[in-house]
């Protein structure tokens, strides 16, 4: 079994000063990558800063011989997204890598919920892999290469209590994956999405015993294959925890079908041909599911 590699590959990997940030670091430097280190440093539910979390990543990268620099500007502006690339630029002359990873919490069930608990979740999950992965793009397209990873999850695709603001931000990650997939196409450029389930400094205090088996270092081995160049994935949604790794995909039902008569009765007459889940189709685009829609109306 040859060894996946990464000689001379630049990484940037955001929310890096601990848990599975950390670890990709670690397994991705091991193998050779050059690794831009970035964490604000702030607290789970985003406040705060310390310039200490990125360095000291740094410092373990460097002690067991590899490369890697620390930055600490936010994912949430356009500005600190330029910044952590242009970072990268000035320590090793490239990016190859991106991996979205930086993330906060501020749970509280939806009834509850204002715009102070929901939009920096949006602002850190959604608008921050966005900031950082735009400019990188641009540098992407002009070398015919790049590996993008975003942190979706199960939050976001199945839902789950008091995270509308969570969820919301995980679920965007995965239509902003699909598009970047189809666009980097031609670029040489393979854009995909892990959901993660780990115990971390974000999840200790809701997986309980259960964390004991769920090591953020067994999620890393899946973000590294996804970064590497001999993947050829692109578009897709994996769930990763505790060394099980599966693909999720969204799938459509052959469906019911009137042009000439479709009322709300028919509808309800027909509801269980709606919903009925054998022989359901996976799209792999929107071309693809307009497609079913021809064919179901021709």
């Amino acid at each position: 079994m040859t060894e996946l590699g990464f000689d001379g590959r630049v990484a940037i990997i955001t929310g890096c000063g601990g848990g599975l940030g950390r670890q990709h670091a670690l397994m991705m430097a091991a193998r050779g990558a050059l690794i831009v280190v970035n964490d604000l440093g702030g607290s789970v539910d985003g406040t705060g800063s310390s310039k200490g979390a990125a360095q000291v990543v740094v410092d373990e990268i460097k002690a067991s011989g590899g490369e890697a620099v620390a930055n600490t500007d936010s994912v949430t502006t356009p500005e600190g997204g330029a910044a952590i690339v242009q970072s990268a630029v000035d320590a090793f002359g490239k990016v190859d890598i991106v991996i979205n990873n930086a993330g906060i919490l501020r749970d509280k069930s939806f009834h509850n919920m204002g715009p102070d608990l929901f939009d920096p979740v949006i602002d850190v999950h959604l608008r921050g892999a966005f900031n950082v992965t735009q400019p990188a793009w641009k540098l992407m397209r002009e070398q015919g290469y790049g590996r993008i990873v975003s942190t979706s999850s199960a939050a976001g695709i199945f839902g789950n209590f008091g995270q509308a603001n969570y969820g919301a931000a995980k679920m965007g990650l995965v239509g902003f994956t699909n598009v970047l997939g189809i666009e980097g196409a031609k670029y040489n450029i393979k854009a995909n999405a892990i959901a993660p389930l780990a115990m971390t400094r974000m999840t200790e205090d809701l997986l309980g015993p259960l964390g004991d088996q769920l090591k953020p270092e067994l999620i890393s081995p899946l973000v590294t294959y996804l970064a590497h160049e001999s993947c050829d994935s692109t578009g897709r949604l994996y769930s990763v925890a505790g060394g099980r790794v599966a693909e999720i995909f969204t799938a459509e039902t052959v469906g019911y079908a009137n042009a000439q008569g479709l009322t709300p009765e028919t509808i309800s007459d027909n509801w269980s041909t709606v919903t009925e889940r054998e022989g359901y189709a996976v799209p792999e685009n929107i071309s693809e599911e307009t497609a079913m829609f021809l064919k179901a109306l021709s």
